[in-house]
């Protein structure tokens, strides 16, 4: 009974992702972007350096005081000059760094990578305590938009599953597998868009345009923060992205669409959308970039 209970625990654990942040969480979040997925193999990798010196370190610590105790070694000897192990501790130091160094770049380069041809585009305007998304794609006037408001849900007003101080009234829905890309930028102060599970962090500066691709590999919700903690409530700046199927992205964005029916409408953008995605499946489309473009007339 024991082991099937800790059958069924393990089971959970390996099974659910962890996309936000849990009390006592002490390493990274699930990775849901093959970005993120280098930088924790990056950071697993490196982390092996900082073992290796504090092991050599200790050791060195615990021999001189060993031989060097004023018992055992009333007289110690005194050694003013070593060509051997200072050419040690000159070379070795400097060689760290190179291991550390080239397996970085692959991830530092992929982070700013541009998306070419993205499957949708995004823009997130940050405003003191919310933020405003647009979807740039399905705008055919300023009337007819597809542009919401994102705030915070209060602490005291959150639903059963919600998570406190990080679930947001309406989410930002992204097709899963595919390469959004995302146009940052702030109407206000700095701001600075972070979502872990998807290794983003990019700064929202008033007056310029960043860019920066989330391409999401899984379903799921992730979540993030602000952390350009520059002013009131800038803390209570929650970020919540929701990855769907194209299915279910389809029709809740010709929901959204007014000028459409929601029925003729998902036809016509399930017909331009599903075929580059079976192509990309199959290993005969272009690569996730351009197989992929969603157009709303």
């Amino acid at each position: 009974m024991i082991w099937l209970f800790l059958s069924e625990y393990l089971k959970v654990l390996t099974i659910a992702p962890c996309d936000a942040a849990e009390p006592w969480q002490l390493g990274s979040q699930d990775a849901a972007t093959p970005v993120m997925q280098g930088i924790i193999d990056s950071h697993h990798d490196i982390f092996f350096f900082p073992i290796l010196i504090s092991v050599l370190v200790s050791r060195m610590l615990v021999r001189a005081s060993w031989h060097f105790h004023y018992r055992r070694n009333p007289i110690p000897q005194r050694i003013v000059h070593g060509t051997t192990i200072e050419i040690i501790r000159t070379i070795f130091p400097s060689i760290i760094p190179m291991f550390i160094a080239i397996p970085s770049f692959a991830p530092l380069y992929s982070m700013d990578e541009i998306v070419v041809n993205p499957a949708i585009t995004i823009k997130a305007i940050g405003h003191q305590r919310y933020r405003t998304y647009e979807y740039s794609d399905y705008n055919s006037s300023d009337e007819q938009s597809l542009t919401f408001d994102s705030y915070m849900i209060p602490e005291d007003d959150p639903e059963l599953g919600q998570s406190r101080l990080s679930e947001v009234d309406n989410r930002v829905v992204v097709p899963a597998r595919t390469h959004p890309r995302m146009i940052i930028t702030s109407a206000d102060a700095l701001h600075s868009r972070a979502v872990p599970s998807l290794g983003v962090k990019c700064d929202a500066v008033p007056g310029r345009l960043n860019q920066t691709s989330i391409p999401p590999q899984r379903e799921g919700v992730y979540y993030g923060q602000c952390s350009e903690i520059r002013g009131t409530n800038h803390a209570f700046m929650p970020i919540a992205i929701e990855a769907v199927s194209l299915k279910d992205y389809v029709s809740r964005a010709c929901n959204h669409l007014s000028d459409l029916p929601a029925p003729t409408s998902v036809s016509r953008v399930s017909n331009h959308i599903e075929a580059p995605h079976r192509e990309e499946s199959s290993g005969r489309g272009g690569g996730g970039r351009d197989s992929i473009a969603i157009e709303m007339r």
